[in-house]
């Protein structure tokens, strides 16, 4: 599972440095292939395998469905396949650089089956949101048995 968080440089060519413990799960139960896409804010990274499930679902999904194209539309084809290089790094495409606008200092941040990628700025922003919600969220969670 991806957890925790950590900041990385984006570097002039546009790779991203995948922590040693995030590389480790990949190896451990995946291969070297990130799915890489679109999502509010950031960008979402897939184990190609985890990606494929995500597929699967969406393609029973109905195609009619005007919520279901929007999704379509943006998540599943900003989707673009970005295996690691020998030095753990990910080249992430300037369309999905600019969606997310990342620039140099970048968060990654584990959601157990994924992880996201984060301007540094945006995230910050995002995180205080969610700690000015603390309290509705630990409702939330504690609903369900967290």
């Amino acid at each position: 599972m991806f957890r925790g968080r950590s900041t990385h440089t984006l570097d002039s060519k546009g790779r991203l440095i995948i922590p040693a413990r995030f590389r480790e799960v990949l190896r451990a139960g995946y291969d070297d292939r990130l799915i890489i896409t679109n999502l509010h804010r950031c960008l979402v990274a897939y184990p190609f395998e985890e990606w494929r499930l995500i597929e699967n679902k969406t393609a029973s999904l109905s195609a009619i469905d005007e919520n279901v194209k929007a999704f379509l539309r943006l998540f599943i084809s900003g989707a673009v396949e970005c295996p690691l290089d020998r030095q753990g790094r990910v080249l992430i495409p300037p369309s999905l650089r600019e969606y997310a606008g990342l620039d140099k200092e970048i968060v990654l941040a584990g959601m157990l089956k994924n992880f996201e990628i984060w301007d540094k700025a945006l995230w910050d922003e995002e995180i205080n949101k969610s700690r000015e919600n603390y309290q509705q969220l630990s409702a939330t969670l504690a609903q369900i048995g967290i």
